[in-house]
């Protein structure tokens, strides 16, 4: 059953160094949980500040952390606090917010905030996919095509000239780079896509039989969201492994990591409750 959970004792994450980072927005959470009876029993600022882990919570008696950031910083929050017997609220504070939209749908942070702090969130444990890289609670993403994922964060910090610089090499990777395919004998694609679900691991090859299919890729990737460009569904399962003729290229709900030739992935449970308000 999923518990409708109050906040009592929150704290929050945030990012003062992101470029998607608001000050007033920052002082409005804040004052929504004073109104609330709830005020904010710590802000962990990132960089200046680590990220808590599950015994600093506990001893700290928080028991809701805002995670005020992007999609990466929620995973390494709740990969930290593990255990942990509070509930982690993602808000949305970066460029996708893929697991706020999973967790509340495309909502901005004041309505979420103030949907949980009226006790209307409830508590869940979402599928993850994992693996030896770490856990995705979105996505992960393996094979050549992840090279787009460097493109766009140039892109993002750099600039459009600096971006286009490194746009032939990751296309070289999309067109001829060794694909990757599912162990034993299944088809190769430039990117297999892995979702969590309740039923196991989703894996969906990335298309790229067409230039155009090419083209839709990278205008996906560098629009933010991959998963705009053509798929196709392979398989459902508790576990499966990729292989390559090379090492595999990873993101993880936006994160980059590599894995060598042969690597296993399977799904399972959050180890840290969340707070849904969808």
């Amino acid at each position: 059953m999923q518990d409708m959970t109050a906040i009592a004792r929150p704290a929050l994450v945030c990012n003062s160094q992101s470029g998607s980072h608001d000050e007033t927005l920052r002082e409005t959470i804040a004052g929504h949980c004073r109104a609330a009876g709830a005020p904010l029993a710590a802000t962990f600022a990132l960089p200046e500040a680590d990220l808590p882990d599950a015994a600093a919570l506990t001893e700290a008696g928080i028991d809701a952390l805002l995670v005020w950031t992007g999609d990466g910083t929620i995973n390494a929050a709740a990969g930290k606090a593990a255990g942990w017997d509070g509930a982690i609220l993602p808000l949305p504070g970066g460029t996708l917010n893929l697991l706020s939209k999973a967790l509340h749908g495309d909502r901005p942070a004041e309505d979420i905030l103030a949907d949980a702090l009226a006790g209307r969130g409830r508590r869940l444990h979402p599928p993850i996919v994992r693996c030896d890289a770490g856990d995705a609670y979105i996505t992960i993403v393996a094979g050549p095509a992840t090279r787009w994922a460097e493109v766009r964060e140039t892109l993002r910090q750099d600039g459009l000239i600096e971006a286009s610089q490194e746009a032939p090499e990751a296309l070289s990777a999309m067109l001829d780079a060794p694909g990757v395919r599912i162990a034993p004998d299944g088809s190769g694609y430039q990117a297999v896509i892995l979702t969590p679900t309740a039923r196991g691991v989703r894996a969906d090859g990335v298309l790229t039989e067409s230039a155009t299919d090419v083209l839709r890729h990278g205008l996906a990737w560098l629009g933010g969201d991959f998963r705009d460009g053509p798929s196709e569904t392979i398989t459902t399962a508790a576990m499966l492994t990729l292989e390559s003729a090379q090492p595999i290229g990873l993101e993880l709900d936006g994160e980059m990591a590599e894995l060598g030739r042969r690597a296993k992935f399977w799904g399972d449970v959050s180890k840290v409750a969340f707070l849904s308000t969808a």
